[in-house]
């Protein structure tokens, strides 16, 4: 293997995919980066056997070939070197750098014990507007659980029916919800529904901040993998096997309490309370009343504190008890500037929108003091 590279884009992909190596496994050749070279084509390969990642960078490559290389060693060398081109040299099993003024050899691994990766997606993918799917998937992930004696609750369920993707995920004391259309519907997804880890899925939206090019994803039954393609890269991760809760069913289908209000002010009235209510298992209490709402939390340590806030409200006088953690993410993903609740009792599920997002949905568990406390 032979070819030419420049520094920042071989520091990059080599950044990337450190993240996806696995130093503790028992297999020595997980703790490697693969390189592979291919005509005009210079791809950067690793994997933990969860997930794996392949990335295509520009490079003259002048001799075919691969070879594994220790991640922390090449990525430490290379992230030193100065933004300019650098030659890669593979030699048996050692590999050479050299650029201005430098030059290393770096002993490597037989590349044959390395897995196989993918590489790219066939015509059987689907596509997504990346936009719109990363800004709707950061407002379901944070609710995926990472309690792994759940595994079905550590990852997002993707829903599938005609043109419209519907994200669900939750960790048994909130939901999230959203649709989001899809440009091109995948061929190779032939089940309803799939759940996907979190851990990739964390990954996409950590990957896509910068992508401008539509996300390509397809589903290879065979292996039970699912796949998605942004900015030369492509991910790969198993699906979670297993039946996901039904969530319909704690879905709120009336409300007797409404309430819209300020998104800021809500936010601030919330964090005032979080002072006092980490002392306290992070309880606040929601007050609703005519055209206002109180959030007041305390502590036998810290003291107490009451907020008021304006609000338009309809319906009967209501108090309730939430975790005020809950009540925050949920806030910090509303893109709108207002938000509504909707309550029927103190001991049902809160529900929570966007007025300017009718695809999007929240629900929040009350919390439940036992009367004996």
């Amino acid at each position: 293997m032979k070819l030419e590279v420049l520094q920042q884009n071989f520091s990059k992909a080599l950044a990337i995919s450190s993240r996806f190596v696995n130093t503790r496994a028992q297999l020595p050749i997980l703790s490697n980066i693969l390189l592979l070279a291919a005509k005009n084509k210079f791809l950067v390969q690793a994997t933990n056997l969860e997930i794996s990642c392949s990335i295509s960078i520009g490079a003259k490559v002048s001799k075919e070939g691969s070879l594994a290389i220790p991640s922390k060693t090449i990525v430490d060398l290379v992230s030193n070197l100065s933004q300019e081109s650098i030659t890669l040299e593979v030699e048996k099993e050692q590999i050479k750098v050299t650029s201005s003024g430098f030059s290393a050899s770096v002993n490597g691994i037989n590349p044959s014990d390395f897995p196989i990766i993918p590489q790219n997606l066939d015509a059987t993918s689907g596509e997504l507007s990346s936009d719109l799917f990363i800004k709707s998937l950061s407002q379901v992930l944070f609710c995926a659980s990472n309690d792994e004696t759940r595994p079905v609750l550590t990852g997002v369920l993707f829903l599938f029916k005609d043109n419209l993707l519907t994200l669900v995920a939750t960790d048994g004391f909130r939901l999230s919800q959203k649709q989001v259309p899809i440009r091109t519907k995948a061929k190779s997804i032939k089940k309803d529904s799939l759940i996907i880890p979190k851990t990739v899925l964390s990954e996409v939206l950590r990957i896509s901040d910068e992508a401008n090019e539509p996300i390509l994803f397809q589903f290879k039954d065979t292996e039970n993998q699912i796949l998605f393609a942004l900015d030369q890269m492509v991910l790969a991760s198993r699906v979670i096997e297993g039946e996901f809760p039904n969530f319909e069913k704690i879905i709120p289908k009336n409300s007797t309490v409404k309430v819209n209000l300020d998104k800021d002010d809500l936010l601030r009235a919330v964090k005032l309370s979080a002072v006092f209510a980490r002392d306290n298992a992070n309880i606040v209490k929601f007050s609703i009343n005519q055209n206002s709402l109180k959030l007041s939390a305390e502590s036998t340590k810290s003291g107490k504190q009451e907020t008021q806030v304006e609000a338009k409200v309809e319906g009967e006088d209501l108090e309730i008890l939430f975790n005020y953690r809950f009540v925050e993410e949920f806030l910090n993903v509303v893109v709108g500037e207002e938000v509504n609740m909707e309550f029927s009792t103190s001991s049902s599920p809160g529900v929570f929108k966007d007025p300017k997002d009718a695809n999007f949905l929240h629900l929040i568990m009350p919390v439940r003091i036992s009367s004996n406390e």
